[in-house]
């Protein structure tokens, strides 16, 4: 390579590697130039890279899985926060604030629902729950509980990430809006498209992101009978099939934090759908 452009090429890879903390040792130790900048980087404490990315948290205690799950969402473009039981997750999740949580059910300390319960008391932030069980039952709990998705083992690392990257999408508006302006009203309800937030007559309802796109979809035409396929299609992004009962237990959970409010506009139409009532 000619001296005059080889620098710019080594000053890039340097840059690279510098500003990613995550790469992994092997892959360094090929790159020219690179193996001080990982040695240095190993004892820094400043993941500049990691800053910029979307960060996700990775909770399950079977360390073999957590890496698997963490090289796929780094080849991705994702920064990760392990965590092996779930006193460790609610910990890593105050300090690090990730944008999204996958979370194993059943694990030491606290299990995965658990853990759930607690993130729900304080945050709306994506969830992903992961299980060796393959049981309805388990994940309408999962759901229920304030999932956003639920993945079984085994699992194919690809489609984790790609689930992950659908999630993230939905928080960014990434999605067809079929009215103008960021704002929906009706009656005494109002969707914030653009900061994804839900008020009634000004309080303010936590939503997950699913939750939100199944209000969302209600609300863009008042009073019209959605059945649960056409809810799937407005809620979930990447044009995966959900049992009637995943959506009919997503619609529970808006009921009952309207119903906090003393609220209930959602009607059910039996064998049908859902629409949108008087608000």
């Amino acid at each position: 390579m000619p001296k005059w452009n080889r620098w710019p090429v080594m000053a890039l890879l340097d840059v690279k590697v510098s500003l990613n903390r995550s790469l992994p040792e092997s892959l360094a130790s090929q790159l020219p130039l690179t193996r001080i900048w990982y040695s240095f980087l190993q004892i820094s404490n400043a993941p500049l890279w990691n800053s910029l990315m979307p960060t996700i948290l990775v909770v399950d205690d079977d360390p073999h899985i957590r890496e698997i799950i963490c090289f796929a969402l780094h080849k991705d473009g994702f920064a990760t926060v392990e965590a092996g039981n779930g006193e460790q997750a609610l910990a890593r999740f105050q300090a690090a604030g990730p944008d999204l949580v996958v979370l194993d059910i059943i694990m030491p300390e606290l299990d995965g629902t658990e853990v759930c319960r607690a993130l729900r008391r304080i945050s709306t932030v994506p969830i992903v729950f992961l299980s060796s069980r393959d049981d309805e039952v388990d994940r309408i709990i999962g759901l229920e509980l304030g999932g956003d998705d639920y993945v079984t083992k085994p699992f194919s690392p690809r489609e984790l990430t790609a689930r992950v990257r659908a999630i993230l999408r939905r928080g960014k508006g990434e999605w067809h809006d079929p009215t103008p302006g960021h704002l929906l009203e009706y009656g005494r309800l109002r969707l914030d498209l653009e900061r994804y937030t839900a008020d009634w007559q000004g309080q303010e309802i936590a939503l997950t992101l699913t939750e939100f796109g199944i209000l969302r979809t209600l609300l863009s035409h008042p009073g019209k009978v959605f059945s649960r396929d056409q809810l799937m299609d407005g809620s979930y992004q990447d044009y995966r099939v959900v049992s009637d009962r995943t959506i009919d237990s997503h619609v529970r959970r808006v009921r009952s934090k309207f119903k906090v409010l003393g609220a209930d506009p959602i009607e059910t139409l039996h064998g049908i759908g859902y629409r949108l009532g008087p608000c």
